[in-house]
């Protein structure tokens, strides 16, 4: 297993986070291989791992959800998950009490561009596909949802916002979600910021941004929120965010809430795809 040294990181701020010791690539060669794999999601009780990869062989189109098993010998090898489709499936998140996986999909019957959507987690497997109607999806685009109790968090290009994907937020309320809203404060700019994670706090934020998520270098950002307000962000160290390759792709590890998985290319110049890391990260 590949280790990566990480210094001991305390972020200014009034709350603040600590994101320390080994930055530790996930499953080698069953979760993270030569393919690329992205945004890694653990369930609750950590025996599940869900995560998508752009152009592993063997799923139903281009862009699938991969899953693997946590059993006494390891992690098993990763399959396909029942509900990819021909279209793009990416993004996956278990909900914070492992009830439901949610996911973005660009499949026919959606609003426009790339939808969100949710399906249930049964005992013998996944149940129907849900979307998740037009309050929360617009006719562009929304992408890598996140949901920690009734708080649905993603990004969007659809939704106003300061320009580009911005962060938005929308609340379950018995079954259907309120209308959505901005993150209030300074976190959403001109550039692209998109791929959030509540921290184990359920407040603070890691997340994603790039001037141009198609041109420009994607790192990973920490707010915090005071006064009911976001920070704009201050940009993680280094020995997080990769030097001359993309960082993204944060998510909480349920499981262990004071651990997050990212994803990113070790080193740069690697001919692999991205990979999935582990570290960890506390709230102060």
């Amino acid at each position: 297993m590949k280790h990566f040294a990480v210094a001991l990181l305390v972020l200014a701020s009034t709350r603040g986070v600590e994101v320390s010791g080994d930055a530790r690539e996930f499953a080698p060669d069953i979760i993270s291989t030569r393919y690329s794999d992205v945004r890694l999601t653990i369930s609750p009780g950590g025996l599940s791992a869900l995560w998508f990869s752009r152009n592993r062989p063997g799923g139903a189109g281009g862009y699938d959800i991969w899953m693997s098993r946590h059993e006494t010998s390891g992690w098993t090898d990763a399959v396909p998950v029942s509900f990819n489709t021909a279209a793009r499936e990416f993004d996956p998140a278990f909900s914070s009490d492992g009830r439901f996986v949610y996911f973005a999909s660009d499949r026919p019957g959606g609003v426009g561009g790339d939808d969100l959507y949710r399906v249930a987690v049964t005992k013998h497997g996944f149940g129907a596909v849900e979307h998740l109607g037009k309050e929360v999806n617009s006719p562009r685009n929304e992408w890598a949802p996140m949901m920690f109790g009734n708080h649905l968090l993603f990004a969007s290009d659809g939704h106003g916002g300061a320009g580009r994907m911005d962060l938005f937020t929308a609340t379950n309320r018995k079954g259907r979600f309120s209308a959505v809203e901005a993150l209030p404060g300074a976190i959403n700019t001109p550039a692209d910021e998109f791929d959030a994670t509540f921290l184990g706090d359920g407040i603070s934020l890691i997340f994603s941004r790039a001037d141009n998520l198609e041109t420009d270098p994607i790192a990973l950002y920490y707010s915090d929120r005071i006064d009911g307000h976001y920070t704009a962000g201050n940009r993680l160290f280094d020995e997080i965010n990769t030097p001359r390759s993309d960082t993204y792709a944060p998510m909480l590890d349920w499981s262990n809430p004071h651990y997050i998985t990212f994803s990113t290319r070790r080193p740069a110049d690697s001919l692999r795809g991205a990979d999935l890391y582990r570290v960890e990260a506390r709230v102060r």
